[in-house]
């Protein structure tokens, strides 16, 4: 099927065509789709129950539902038709942690000039509504074929942001077969002359982060600005009515909310940081605050964008955001094991800055920089280097040790009148720190 015949029908011609197929197509061609549908039709006369077997199915065999739907995308477009974006930010986020606002800024930080693509939208469409309407429920399966259908069309070439997938474990699980089966396409044609059209794929996860009591405010606050806009609308006759949420009427509704995604997105969301270059963002503070931790986050690409077989040499070194991101963390620890495994070691060096590095730190604090030379035998021991940059660390320096070995004359032999020499070592310390600003007169 050529590329171009499936423009423009994105997502409700394909998702129509879909639903007729999962309810008809499963016994004709059980070797095509590989999971039975799990949906039960139910009429107002007899409410039917899903089977205890096919709602497990539903909810936790990630494999089936991802290759069901995968068989029934391929054959219907063809293998080499399955072509998805370069890129694709996966935005999750606690409620109101403002995930629509932040999507728009990644967008236009990428060149991205289409819209996102929204798992909320995707199930209003016509097509998703028709099969709740009939019965049928929109569960993972049916949620991940909309989002994966919605990618294949070609707007989204060059990449996108899709808002508000995964949301659950079996979702999570979806999103990394899906990567796995891009990266076997990419294999695949490497050598072809579809090459181009069948990149490297390149996933970012990113969830936006809040507390609790803060998603509540401002959830709650969403729907009372909601109300007020609608009742002024309705006197005024201008302008469009806004949905309000039921989950942004009360608190209690809002609360139950944030806990549903703490326990069923949060979690799972966190496994993908063993697959994925993983952006936690702390939403908190300022829309202008929030988008620079969003571009802080990133800056640093280049990991992704290499080649595998570059990419494999350089992956076992850590990328510089993984270490800073618990590093004070780690240096308390290190400073709690010091006063408790060689107290004695430790309150020698604390001693030793205290008396003789920090006159001559106060000296240079105009500079904020200062060079001080050592021969204390404590520092014999590697491990007292260690406290050292430790306790400037945690006191807000910047220390670096370099070791000196000098050649210096220590006797005379009056026989030969050869000069003996000894080894001195010599700890250089660089310490740097902020500086205060001088005020000069006009």
């Amino acid at each position: 099927m050529p590329r171009s015949s499936i423009k423009g029908g994105f997502p409700a011609p394909i998702i129509a065509k879909s639903a007729v197929k999962a309810a008809g197509s499963a016994n004709k061609k059980a070797s095509a789709v590989v999971a039975p549908p799990v949906e039960v039709r139910l009429t107002p006369s007899a409410p039917a129950a899903r089977p205890a077997a096919m709602q497990d199915l539903e909810i936790k065999d990630a494999p089936l539902i991802f290759q069901s739907v995968w068989s029934e995308m391929e054959q219907e477009f063809g293998r080499e038709q399955m072509r998805f974006p370069k890129e694709i930010f996966w935005l999750n986020g606690a409620p109101g942690a403002g995930k629509g606002t932040h999507t728009r800024f990644i967008l236009k930080h990428r060149g991205y000039a289409h819209q996102p693509v929204v798992v909320s939208e995707l199930l209003q469409s016509p097509a998703a509504r028709q099969r709740i309407n009939a019965g049928l429920l929109v569960g993972d399966r049916e949620v991940t074929a909309l989002v994966f259908r919605a990618l294949l069309n070609p707007v989204y070439e060059n990449g996108t942001v899709v808002d508000g997938y995964p949301r659950t474990g079996v979702q999570v699980e979806c999103l990394k077969l899906f990567y796995q089966k891009l990266v076997s396409l990419r294999n695949e044609f490497r050598d072809t002359a579809l090459a181009q059209v069948f990149p490297k794929p390149r996933f970012h996860i990113l969830v936006l982060y809040i507390d609790e009591a803060e998603s509540v405010r401002r959830q709650v606050r969403r729907g009372r600005q909601a109300i007020e806009h609608n009742e002024r609308v309705r006197e005024s006759g201008e302008g469009e009515e806004l949905e309000v949420r039921p989950t942004d009427v009360t608190e209690e509704a809002a609360r139950n909310r944030y806990r549903i995604f703490k326990e069923r997105t949060y979690d799972s969301l966190r496994a993908l940081r063993e697959v994925f270059y993983y952006h936690f963002i702390n939403g908190s503070g300022s829309v202008e605050e929030v988008q620079q931790r969003v571009l802080g986050e990133l800056q640093y690409q280049s990991s992704l964008e290499l080649e595998e077989e570059t990419y494999d040499f350089i992956s076992g070194i850590p990328v510089a955001t993984e270490i800073i991101q618990h590093a004070r963390q780690d240096l308390v620890t290190r400073l709690d094991d010091y006063a408790k495994k060689r107290p004695d070691l430790f309150k020698r060096v604390a001693e030793l800055v205290r008396v003789k590095f920090m006159p001559i730190v106060l000296r240079h604090a105009i500079s904020g920089e200062a060079c001080i030379n050592t021969e204390d035998s404590v520092f014999e021991d590697a491990e007292a280097l260690g406290m050292l940059i430790d306790i400037f660390s945690e006191r807000g320096f910047h220390a670096v040790v370099d070791l000196h070995r000098l050649e210096i004359p220590d006797s005379l032999d009056p026989k030969t009148y050869k000069i003996k020499t000894r080894w001195k070592k010599v700890f250089r310390v660089h310490i740097r720190f902020a500086g205060s600003e001088i005020r000069r007169g006009d």
